[in-house]
């Protein structure tokens, strides 16, 4: 975010997992670094509620500086909360389910397994015909998206899939409307594809969750910071139908990070050895903020559930993770990666 106040501030890129419910974990990671006057966000790359995250963020610091970045956020989530109905869109969230013996996993409700099945059975077209979705008219009321598109020092990246293609569609900011968050969110069993100049648009977590290029090649920060909220690793292969179904879920949301990750930790390991002299590639540090095993106690079917008090228990989550990296890492951001590569991803 531009401020002539940055100069002597740490600089930092954030990526953006999307994970429907569980994106409530990176407005908590959102809130503490925005909370810490140390750290300036350079640029921002999200797909779907990771790609509504940053521009809510975005358009809020824009209005009214770092408390106005926390406050949009707030307000954002509560109103995802209070408007919550099935179908819906981001992951089709559905509100006021009791926790299980799994906490906050919604597979046994009623109301999980009858939309489950619709969707299963009829297309989006059929059960929704008028496209209903209530994340438009809350992003149409919040997000002042003129003013964010003529803003030339703001660096945000959101991706889509493009359907007829199959190719990654990276929005930047001077093409940031509802219908580009709303595509970046599309899932094909719930929603009608977004139609932008003409092409249809799924989610884009199918081919960037999100993407890290951009925010390499055209942002002035070395540093990325990814916010992770679909678990990379479980203790045990998945047995039940549920299960295997959920780590399904896991692995195509984490298959295109890993993919991209993967190529990029390479290319880090060339550069560190001397390789790539008098090349156009350069060093950058990763960093990343998780909760791998609290996030892993999560099904899939948690990311349809909007209960306030789940998105809260994911916010303070988020901001605890933070708070703790801010606390063991903070000295090294500018200086060093703290994230393994090739450990991670290779």
């Amino acid at each position: 975010m531009a401020s002539g106040k940055a100069k002597n501030l740490k600089r930092l890129n954030l990526a953006l997992q999307g994970g429907g419910a569980h994106g409530a974990f990176t407005w908590g990671v959102l809130d503490r670094l925005m909370r810490d006057g140390r750290i300036f966000i350079d640029g921002i790359s999200g797909t779907s509620a990771g790609a509504m995250n940053g521009v809510v963020f975005t358009d809020g610091f824009i209005k009214a500086g770092r408390q106005g970045a926390i406050d949009s956020l707030h307000t954002f989530w509560k109103a995802v909360s209070d408007r919550a109905f099935v179908p819906t869109g981001m992951m089709g969230f559905m509100p006021g389910f009791p926790q299980s013996d799994e906490r906050w996993n919604v597979d046994n409700s009623p109301a999980f397994m009858w939309a489950d099945a619709i969707t299963r059975m009829f297309s989006p077209y059929q059960v929704n015909p008028l496209n209903l979705n209530p994340l438009r008219d809350i992003l149409s009321e919040q997000v002042d998206f003129a003013a964010l598109r003529k803003r030339k020092d703001i660096k945000l990246f959101v991706s889509a899939t493009n359907v007829r293609t199959c190719k990654l569609k990276v929005f930047e900011t001077a093409e940031m409307s509802v219908d580009a968050l709303l595509a970046s969110a599309c899932l094909p069993l719930m929603f009608q594809a977004v139609e932008i100049d003409g092409e249809p648009y799924w989610d884009g977590g199918y081919l960037a969750n999100p993407a890290i290029a951009p925010l390499i090649h055209r942002c002035v920060s070395k540093d990325v910071m990814i916010v992770q909220v679909n678990p990379m690793k479980r203790p045990s292969a998945p047995t039940s139908a549920r299960e295997i179904l959920n780590r399904i879920n896991e692995v195509s949301f984490n298959a295109t990070l890993i993919r991209e990750m993967n190529g990029i930790a390479t290319i880090s390991k060339l550069i560190d050895e001397g390789k790539l002299k008098d090349t156009p590639f350069h060093q950058v540090n990763f960093h990343m903020i998780a909760a791998e095993e609290e996030m892993s106690h999560l099904g899939a079917s948690s990311k349809f559930n909007a209960d306030w008090e789940f998105l809260r228990y994911l916010y303070d989550l988020g901001v605890s993770s933070a708070d703790k990296w801010l606390t063991e890492n903070f000295d090294r951001i500018q200086v060093e990666s703290t994230l393994d590569m090739m450990e991670t991803y290779n």
